[in-house]
């Protein structure tokens, strides 16, 4: 059990549910209190609902169906399963955003367009990126550049983790993090879970000078030509992640910016059910699901 597969990583989480075990399908759910009722629901860990074993997760969503009003999760788009196969899960399946990926087999780096080759080398040639042999001696120094983060882009929710919450992701296993300097000093970091044969990218944070100097072409880059060369891990994709937005259209500037690193997209979907179908309306006013946002009941919420 490594990355997002790992209970460590659902207790990062907790300060925005419990974490429940399904322990036939090995994947985790949030409990979430439902505001001004005395209901729950379950959404999936967040950016992604993994799990060993998805023919089993049917049976372990029947046994705690009885619990919550709704689940709802985004589906790893990595999953072995198909949209046939989820639609037997779930009553609304719907595609959501495009994962860029970089598939290991090309041993050359011309996918990478020729903007994105310019500006990494000359981000090289300023800055040193180095892998961290123990990430929890950089934990202070993360915690410093992701608070840039969300003050740029006024994170809000459960995207702006907690100290608490890093400290605990960075004890799970499969975190792999690349360290952007200059003169010693920390301008950037990247960092990665290594989950079965992908590499996911999970999140990535620079300083004012790091964005300056390009620290994220140097760390792209860096971390595409570690990960091929990783031959002992047998990896077969390299996920860099969604772009920004709920819409997920791919016209954004952090979709056109993973997009020049990538050999391919894959979609990712969005799940849900109702599983109190009483309870629901009573919140809602309504009986069906609208596509728009799910569960209705939270959409005042950030996410």
């Amino acid at each position: 059990m490594t990355g997002y597969l790992h209970p460590l990583y659902a207790k990062s989480l907790s300060e925005f549910g419990t974490p429940v075990e399904l322990p036939q399908c090995g994947g985790w759910l949030l409990e979430r209190h439902i505001p001004n009722s005395d209901l729950k629901d379950a959404m999936g860990c967040y950016p992604l609902f993994c799990c060993t074993d998805w023919t089993r997760l049917a049976a372990d969503i029947q046994k705690v169906r009885d619990n919550y009003v709704t689940i709802s999760l985004a589906a790893d788009p990595f999953a072995p399963v198909t949209t046939v196969d989820l639609s037997q899960y779930f009553q609304l399946v719907q595609p959501f955003k495009k994962h860029f990926i970089v598939d290991v087999s090309d041993s050359t780096d011309r996918h990478i367009n020729w903007h994105h080759r310019y500006y990494a080398r000359r981000a090289l040639k300023q800055i040193q990126v180095r892998v961290v042999d123990d990430p929890k001696t950089c934990l202070d120094d993360w915690v410093r550049l992701y608070q840039i983060l969300i003050d740029r882009h006024h994170l809000q929710g459960i995207k702006a983790f907690s100290k608490t919450a890093f400290a605990i992701q960075f004890e799970v296993p499969g975190l792999v993090v690349f360290r952007a300097s200059r003169n010693g000093r920390t301008i950037g970091m990247h960092l990665w879970y290594l989950q079965s044969d992908v590499a996911y990218s999970h999140l990535g944070a620079s300083d004012q000078e790091g964005y300056s100097l390009g620290a994220a072409y140097a760390l792209y880059w860096s971390a595409i030509q570690v990960f091929k060369q990783d031959h002992a891990r047998e990896l077969r994709l390299i996920d860099l992640g969604a772009g920004a937005g709920a819409e997920g259209n791919g016209r954004d500037g952090l979709s056109t910016f993973k997009r020049g690193w990538a050999t391919g997209e894959k979609v990712k979907y969005f799940c849900g059910s109702i599983l109190d179908q009483k309870s629901y309306e009573s919140l809602t006013a309504t009986n069906r699901i609208w596509t728009d946002y799910f569960p209705l009941y939270r959409a005042g919420e950030l996410s």
